[in-house]
């Protein structure tokens, strides 16, 4: 996608460790015209798959997927790094690391909102590793629930996450594909 393309190229910037900083307008400080643009995007890919929930991981997932909510008239759910009072009852669980942080998470749904009849997209900001979304998977699977596919806005398609679970079947729709990147601040697109 052409203008997500642009935004990175102008606002982006590159760190040494393959990161792109991207938190003038899509992680930190968010862009909601541009956000609306995305999950209109998302919207277009995957409207005629039935789908009647997103699912996300905090934090960086949640407004991106709160906009695609709202393009599929559906609820948001994001799965939770921490058990907290307000949850009772019982979860999925599962262990993500986060390629930015250098952590491992044990990350939560309630089941109570994830269950066995919801068709679920995936959306999240990054696929680099794909840990994240193979945790976000493996909760649609232990709750028996169809998963429809994951929605990306920035792939780092140098990376392995995005090959990797391709080839498992995971239909991945990401909005800019990010061939190369170099510490001098050079991107390069797939095509």
């Amino acid at each position: 996608m052409r203008l997500l393309e642009e935004r990175i190229l102008t606002d982006g910037k590159v760190r040494p460790g393959g990161v792109l900083k991207v938190d003038g307008f899509l992680n930190h400080q968010m862009d909601m015209d541009l956000f609306q643009v995305l999950a209109g995007q998302w919207y277009q890919a995957f409207q005629n798959d039935g789908v009647n929930k997103i699912l996300t991981i905090e934090a960086s997932g949640i407004g991106l997927a709160c906009f695609a909510g709202v393009a599929f008239h559906c609820p948001v759910l994001f799965a939770k790094k921490t058990k907290t009072k307000n949850i009772d009852g019982s979860v999925y669980t599962t262990r993500v690391e986060s390629f930015t942080h250098g952590n491992i998470y044990d990350v939560i749904v309630a089941k109570e909102y994830l269950r066995a009849e919801d068709r679920v997209l995936l959306i999240d900001d990054f696929l680099a590793n794909g840990a994240a979304l193979d945790g976000l998977c493996d909760l649609v699977r232990q709750a028996g629930a169809t998963l429809v596919g994951a929605g990306i806005a920035v792939e780092k398609c140098f990376q392995p996450g995005g090959e990797r679970l391709r080839a498992q079947g995971l239909r991945i729709e990401s909005l800019a594909r990010i061939r190369s990147m170099t510490d001098e601040g050079g991107i390069e697109f797939e095509p």
